[in-house]
């Protein structure tokens, strides 16, 4: 899969979650007089270099190998969550995306695991919490993690063989890359060939991304700001270009160990993992190889400027929808600290609602939101900043980078104060204490992709060094204002601009089709006739097909497997009490939190209508963003953090375990702080919930802002998740908790947004959407004093000044008096969820998501909730994957069981074939249901469900499970006993019963994407144009 490119706009600051360690046990891991010295000699490989960083509890040692020259970190930490990831430098030589299919095609088979899929045969075989592979940049990188000892020997040999020993079948290439054949080849044969289609798992992959167009803008502007970068993961046109020859050649070339980057993270002593590792790379001898560090482009001759067109977005008006950015090349991003200087400064500029950049772009009214490209980037060898808009009118194009010139001189000229970067380095700290489960695996994924780029590890761990660094050179006077002064101010930039195209998708699908014929026409031209170059690739497709059937009754004892044995039957301790402060009931969890302190409240809201409830998400994000009568939403944000680790409120909703047409709708209140700061966490919160200005004169141009950017961004938001997007709203009709999550986090509340966007310029509907936020408001309040539970987590020294901190928060929240306004119902906003059982939402997408779902039973009905979760699995491994995956080639395919809100779904991702998935997915519980499951194979099933159930988890997050959903710790135990108790006749019974409520007609189908041919109103599919509804674009069509 491809690599995250793009973080949030906050501060992009990388550092390192800790887990509160005994002081022994991190000693006798971390002790450097206990590990290997620098000169030793161990398994082939030589230490070159060993620190301890005390900062991180943790000692990094560097080994290189003597044969091959490959580079070995190990991070020594006692952390039984370890990692492992070996990764190699891949600059792609185009935009085939010879990377990133190479990635897919190295884990089909290998010497040691010649069976077909060894890694998905694998998935349901181990207790892995993490295993995947990532394409990035510049770099290939295949990370795991697991708790199991045993485990991580089986997937570490697995992924070093993997690697280095594939077998690189054209099958495989054909099958994950691309190839011509027949969209249905079970269908009776096309002697006219109109049947053929492009096809594989990652044309249609990024035919998925390519419809994201927040996406599709990044990528078209890094091809143009680094075009020695091409595109990484593969345009869709130019994947059909690559060759099975290049692929094997591409492998040969940078496959190597003299090519690659290795890290282990964790308790497990290194020299097992030498042991394992020497026996791999001894095979091989040292290579030259071309590590070269791809540049961006020099704009030392003056500024460039770039216009290209794009998708047009359905959902918002077409006179606003232009993206623009401006852009510099910036240092060497090897100068760790001058980098961290930079990412702070442009921080400055960009981050929060009172930010100089936001307030001249975005609250001026130039542009909807920050466009995807902004912000300090130093994934490259030279870092890259970038500040754009989205949502930019015509008229307003020319004033984009007149703008923020402007800004950035005047933000030079006027100074950063003290408190704002004091603000950000006490997120740092607060960030380095907080106690994670997923520290090791975002260590590794973090300093492997900056090796590759030049940087030494050792230097990006050193962060007490950076910081106190940084520290006195802010001291000096206008330190980082000099910073922006040398490379912001000159226009040495690159303006890159894409204007919306209302032909673009049309002129797409063209050229899809004439590439196809072209292709087609080579064939032809091989094979000597049309007819004969049909027969030959409908010939491979079938034999793919022979060979994908074959490989499902393979033999699998290759690949290595654990067992249930290795389960514990009785779950981890939580030590957990209960208390009353007050009037809220309290769930206390104490435990070492590094002097830490976690809050969650829940202030129930009965009987809230639909169209108040669908505007609680909205309601929410105008708490964090209008302020109060005395403090701005600036003032806010900067107390936020100088004195919290962050807080928030959002819309909270839990079924019933016992009942599933019961449901518990409410506000979630988070927050965190050290503990000597937990008042001013709680007045924070307090302020922001029951003093929010919704009177103010700003309140409607801010509420206004908040629309805009929600309706811009929400197309290339459910393109990114579309199967999830499919999957709520199917469940949305089997019980309130569905319906009540769908209202106000799926389609149906992005219709919502858009809409209200759309008439944002009505006052008279501003108005009474103010009044609606207000009444919200009163509700919250007066929960806050009647129905508010609360979960602590904190040490046991910290208990008795949160007791204290708590009783003052609800003494202050209870007298708080907020009267709530009268307000008559809209007849223009829809909650309305469709009760067909069919529902297309067309959609502009180059792929489609589709979802089928199933109501089942509450969650203590626990052995047919247990069978139903083990038939989830098996349906997934055995069958959907093989079905809609590897034959129908879409990215993905998967069955759940949700027993909290009483759903069984099975789904796919970015599917070029949904009518195929959709038989698939019906016929699949028959198909269960006749099988004669073996043992093996509910082993196999119960681990993947294990690797969910005993995933490690923050400490903030222990035991919520119990407050957010009321299941208890006795309900959970029964669970997972049911789990792996489930008997072969238990899963017959959950198939059956799924199966009689399919003959019932009781499922409900949603397919998200361009409208196909299978789809009629006169066989009962419900289309939901969601751009016609609101007047703003028109139909998504194949």
């Amino acid at each position: 899969m491809l690599s995250s490119l793009r973080t949030s706009r906050s501060l992009r600051l990388t550092s390192y979650n800790l887990a509160g360690l005994s002081r022994r046990a991190y000693a006798s891991v971390t002790d450097l007089n206990s590990l290997p010295k620098p000169g030793d000699r161990i398994h082939g490989f030589t230490l070159q270099k060993a620190r301890h960083v005390p900062e991180l509890e943790l000692s990094a040692l560097h080994f290189q190998h003597d044969k091959t020259g490959a580079d070995y970190l190990h991070v020594a930490r006692d952390d039984e969550n370890n990692v492992f990831s070996i990764g190699f430098k891949t600059n792609p030589p185009d935009a085939t995306g010879v990377p990133h299919i190479l990635e897919h095609v190295t884990l089909c088979s290998s010497e040691k695991y010649p069976i077909r899929d060894p890694f998905f045969k694998m998935l349901p075989r181990s207790l892995h919490n993490f295993m995947n592979a990532f394409t990035s940049l510049d770099h290939t990188m295949y990370p795991i993690a697991t708790t199991n000892s045993k485990d991580f020997r089986n997937l570490m040999t697995m992924y070093l063989d993997s690697t280095l020993h594939p077998l690189l079948k054209k099958s495989d290439f054909i099958q994950e890359g691309w190839r011509v054949g027949p969209e249905n080849p079970a269908a009776p044969a096309d002697a006219a060939g109109k049947d053929l289609v492009f096809k594989g798992v990652v044309y249609n992959e990024m035919k998925g991304q390519f419809s994201d167009a927040t996406y599709f803008y990044y990528m078209r502007w890094l091809q143009e700001i680094a075009p020695s970068l091409n595109f990484f993961g593969g345009e869709p046109q130019k994947i059909t270009d690559l060759t099975y020859e290049q692929l094997r050649n591409f492998h040969q070339q940078h496959y190597h160990p003299s090519n690659s980057k290795i890290l282990t993270y964790g308790n497990t002593p290194v020299e097992e993992h030498l042991a394992i590792v020497g026996r791999e790379l001894d095979r091989f001898t040292k290579i030259t190889v071309n590590d070269e560090n791809k540049l961006p482009i020099s704009l030392a001759d003056g500024s460039r400027d770039v216009v290209v067109e794009g998708p047009l977005d359905q959902m918002t008006a077409p006179d606003a929808q232009n993206r623009t950015s401006v852009a510099w090349i910036m240092g060497d991003t090897s100068n760790i600290q001058e980098s961290f200087a930079l990412n702070i400064a442009t921080s400055l500029l960009t981050d929060g609602y009172g930010s100089p950049m936001y307030r001249a772009l975005i609250e001026s009214g130039l542009g909807s939101d920050f466009s995807p490209n902004t912000g300090y980037d130093s994934h490259t060898a030279k870092a890259i900043f970038a500040l754009g808009l989205n949502g930019v009118t015509d008229e307003n194009l020319p004033k984009v980078k007149e703008t923020i010139f402007a800004t950035i001189k005047e933000s030079i000229a006027n100074g950063f104060e003290k408190q704002k970067v004091d603000g950000m380095l006490h997120q740092l700290e607060l960030s380095l204490k907080h106690k994670t489960a997923k520290f090791g695996i975002g260590l590794v994924q973090n300093v492997q992709g900056q090796w590759f780029t030049g940087k030494d590890p050792f230097d990006a761990l050193q962060w007490n060094s950076i910081v106190q660094k940084f520290k006195s050179e802010f001291a000096k006077p206008r330190y980082l204002e000099d910073l922006l002064d040398k490379y912001l101010v000159s226009d040495r930039t690159l303006t890159y601009t894409m204007r919306p195209s209302a032909s673009y998708a049309t002129e797409l699908a063209a050229e899809e089709q004439s590439r196809l014929a072209t292709k087609i026409e080579a064939e032809t031209a091989q094979h000597g006739s049309a007819e004969a170059a049909y027969e030959h690739l409908r010939k491979q497709e079938l034999d793919l097909v022979e060979e994908q059937d074959a490989g499902r009754t393979q033999s699998v004892d290759c690949v290595p497997m654990l067992s249930t044995k290795d389960i514990p039957r009785k779950q981890k301790d939580i030590a957990i009490r209960d208390s009353t402060i007050a009037h809220a009931k309290v769930q206390w969890h104490e435990a070492p939190t590094n002097e830490l302190t976690y809050f969650r409240g829940i202030a129930k809201l009965n009987d809230l209508p639909d169209e108040l409830r669908m505007l609680v998400p909205l309601f929410c994000d105008a708490l964090m963003r209008i302020g109060t009568r005395n403090k701005s939403m600036e003032e806010l944000e900067d107390l936020i953090k100088l004195e919290t680790g962050g807080v928030s409120i959002g819309y909270h909703v839990s079924g019933s375990p016992h009942d599933l047409q019961t449901a518990h709708e409410g506000l979630m209140l988070r927050g965190s702080a050290f503990d000597r700061n937990v008042p001013a966490m709680y007045e924070l919160l307090q302020i922001l919930l029951l003093e929010t200005d919704f009177d103010s004169p700003k309140a409607h141009k801010m509420i206004r802002e908040l629309l805009q950017s929600g309706a811009s961004g929400a197309v290339d938001a459910v393109a990114g998740s579309g199967h999830m997007y499919a999957s709520m709203y199917a469940n949305a009709g089997f019980g309130p908790s569905g319906r009540l999550a769908e209202q106000t986090g799926g389609l149906t509340q992005v219709k919502l947004i858009a809409q209200l966007a759309s008439a944002e310029e009505n006052a008279d509907a501003m108005t009474a959407l103010i009044k609606q936020l207000q009444v919200i408001q009163a509700l919250a309040s007066a929960s806050l004093k009647s129905s508010f539970r609360v979960a602590l987590t904190c040490s046991s020294s910290a208990t008795s000044a949160n007791e204290s901190a708590l009783q003052a928060f609800l003494t202050s929240t209870s007298s708080a008096a907020l009267a709530i306004p009268t307000f008559s119902a809209s007849s223009d906003t829809t909650s309305a969820i469709s009760t067909s059982s069919k529902t297309h939402f067309a959609l502009p997408y180059q792929v489609s998501y589709a979802a089928l779902s199933l109501p089942t039973a509450p969650y203590t009905s626990t052995s047919t909730g247990a069978a139903n979760s083990i038939l989830a699995a098996l349906l997934t491994h055995k069958h959907l994957h093989h079905e809609i995956r590897e034959k129908g080639g879409a990215y993905g395919a998967f069955a759940s069981s949700r027993p909290l809100s009483g759903t069984f779904t099975l789904s796919s991702y970015r599917d070029p074939n949904p009518e195929n998935s959709l038989k698939i997915m019906t016929e699949s519980v028959k198909w269960a249901l006749d099988r004669q499951w073996s043992e093996q194979e509910l082993e196999e099933a119960k681990l993947s469900v294990f690797q969910g159930v005993d995933a490690p988890v923050s400490v903030s997050a222990e035991g919520m499970v119990r407050f957010e959903a009321e299941i208890s710790r006795a309900m959970e135990q029964e669970r997972r006993e049911a789990l792996l108790d489930v008997q072969a006749s238990d899963v017959k019974s959950a198939a059956e019963g799924l199966a009689g409520k399919l003959e019932r007609g009781e499922g409900r189908i949603v397919v998200l994407g361009p409208r196909k041919g299978f789809v009629k109103e006169e066989e009962g599919w419900r289309v939901e144009d969601m751009a016609r509804e609101l007047g703003v674009g028109g139909t998504a069509a194949a």
